[in-house]
Order: C-alpha cells, then sequence, then structure tokens
C-alpha cells in the first residue's frame, strides 16, 4: 500500500475546492460587472433625458419669448389674435401656434345660455346642458350673507359630496371635475373650449372653434356654415363674420384678449418629442412685456386634465 496516496487524494480536494472557489469569485465579479454595465447605461440614458429636458425648457421659453415679441410689434388694436411660425435651436425643432383666449369660453364669465350651449353642441341633450350650466354657476356664484350652507352647498352635502363647491371664481379648468352632476365624458369634452384666463362674457368669432361658435344662443347650422366659409374664404374683417351670427350671441367680431395660448411642439433630432401649453398675459406698459399665467409640459405624462385632489371643504 502507497502511504503517500491519502496525501495527494487531500491535495486534489483542496486543489478541487479552490478551483470552484475561483469560479464563483469569477461569476460573481462577471454579475457585478453586468450589472454596473446596466447602471452605466441607465445613468446614460437618464442624463441624456434630463439633458433633452433641459433644452426643452429653454426652448419653450424661446418660443414664448417670440410669440410675445410678435403680438407687441403693433398697437393693440392691430394684435394678430393668432398666428403659427417655427424655429430651430440646436438640435431641436420648434413649432408654434398662439391664438387669443377669446376664442374660449371662460367658466367665470360666460353667461349661462352659453355653457347650455357648449354642453349642446358637445352631444348633451338640452334638459342635461342646461343642468350642467346651472351646477357651474352655482359653482362660481359667491354666497351671501351668512348663508354658507345655502342651496348649492346642500345639494351637494345631500348627494353625500365631502366637499363644498367654491362659490367663487374657478381657478383652473380642471376645477370643473369637481362640478357636482357633470359627467366625466362631458368634461373631457368641454375642456379643449372652456379658459378662466380672457375674462370675457364672450368669445371671439374670428378665432373660435366650431364646437364654440355652435354654443352661441341661436346659432343654426346655416348661420355656422356662413361664418365657417367667411373666415376660411379669409375674411377678416369682424363685421362681415358677425353678419352671419345671430343679434343675440354673446361674442366679439374679432377682438382679442389679452391673455394668448401658446401651444409648443419640440422633436429632438434623437426622435424624442415634448409639448407644451404656455398661457400668457400681455402687460402695456410695464417692465416684462408678459406674465406667465399658466405652463404645461407632457415631459412626465399626458397633459389631460386628470381629477385634482379634493382640497375644499
Amino acid at each position: 500500500m502507497n502511504p503517500r496516496a491519502p496525501r495527494i487524494s487531500r491535495r486534489r480536494d483542496r486543489d478541487g475546492f479552490i478551483v470552484v472557489a475561483v469560479l464563483w469569485i469569477l461569476a460573481a465579479l462577471a454579475t457585478l460587472a453586468s450589472i454596473y454595465a446596466v447602471y452605466v447605461s441607465n445613468t446614460a440614458a437618464a442624463a441624456s433625458v434630463n439633458d433633452d429636458r433641459i433644452r426643452a425648457g429653454a426652448l419653450v421659453s424661446a418660443a414664448v419669448e417670440l410669440t410675445a415679441f410678435q403680438l407687441t410689434l403693433g398697437k393693440p388694436e392691430e394684435r394678430r389674435p393668432r398666428g403659427t411660425f417655427t424655429f430651430r435651436i440646436g438640435t431641436g425643432s420648434v413649432a408654434v401656434e398662439f391664438r387669443s383666449e377669446a376664442a374660449r369660453i371662460d367658466l367665470n364669465a360666460a353667461p349661462k345660455e352659453l355653457l347650455a350651449g357648449l354642453f349642446a353642441a358637445l352631444g348633451a341633450s338640452q334638459t342635461n346642458a342646461e343642468a350642467y350650466a346651472e351646477r357651474i354657476v352655482g359653482w362660481r356664484t359667491l354666497a351671501t350673507g351668512d348663508d354658507l350652507s345655502g342651496t348649492e352647498s346642500s345639494a351637494y352635502r345631500t348627494a353625500g359630496i365631502p366637499y363644498r363647491p367654491r362659490q367663487g371664481p374657478f381657478a383652473h379648468v380642471s376645477e370643473l371635475w369637481l362640478v357636482m352632476g357633470i359627467p366625466p365624458v362631458m368634461v373631457e369634452r368641454a375642456l379643449p373650449f372652456v379658459t378662466v384666463f380672457s375674462g370675457r362674457a364672450d368669445v371671439s368669432l374670428l378665432d373660435a372653434e366650431p364646437q364654440v361658435l355652435a354654443a352661441l344662443p341661436g346659432m343654426t347650422p346655416e348661420r355656422l356654415g356662413a361664418i365657417l366659409r367667411q373666415r376660411n374664404g379669409g375674411r377678416q374683417d369682424g363685421g362681415g363674420v358677425l353678419g352671419g351670427a345671430t343679434s343675440e350671441a354673446p361674442a366679439a367680431p374679432g377682438d382679442t384678449a389679452k391673455a394668448t395660448r401658446v401651444k409648443i411642439s419640440i422633436v429632438f433630432d434623437n426622435g424624442r418629442r415634448l409639448n407644451a401649453a404656455v398661457v400668457i398675459l400681455l402687460l402695456e406698459g410695464a417692465d416684462d412685456p408678459y406674465y406667465v399665467l399658466s405652463w404645461r409640459d407632457d415631459a412626465d405624462g399626458p397633459m389631460a386634465d386628470d381629477p385634482p385632489v379634493v382640497s375644499l371643504r
């Protein structure tokens, strides 16, 4: 019997254990290297996205500045109510569309008939449209005296709604989600056509969308068609266009509001896109030519007006 055999066997066992340990260490290092590579890749991608957001913010600012410059070139009465232009800076191409807020129906200033007409134009029955308009007026109407639990507040309480109507001006159009009794589908349809920034009870015939024109009291399909044909034909004299509307319609020929909505679409060379909507208020005789009323973009998701967190009591 060979006395060296057990020692050789034990040495081979130790050598085998070392090989296995080294293989495990190499596998762990390979895993760590893979994780680090993924981390570096994700960090680079995140940095690229953040870099694009910074560039997009600068491009949106440039678009707003250029819009304000165009709007303040002439006299206020000669101000263009709408327009489009494009430009390119660095790796971003920008398309801009601006339009006076007078093209939208102001939730705080519009009469009940105009609000009801909008919902009717968007598909609601006349009865329901009038009920929705009544609720909007109730939401924005200040309670008199000490009657803070008046008819409108009582209606919310009876319906089991855990908040009261504001009984004051709408702070934002998304507050429309909170108004009792208006179905979500009707809120979604109405949001593109309403504002809280025009401060006017009427709308501009030259700039309003067909849905807004259809909301005017006494508007008929024939009158609406005549107005749209005149506008599409390039007619910009407000008196002529107004002739196609009814005399009782709360509409102005072509007056503009001081507030202007600027829609910006940005496309980068790497394919990334960003959309923004900025509402500015033009200032007369001030150090700054405009003031930003609202600034929204879709960097973190769609710009849909989601229901706000309920905070009214």
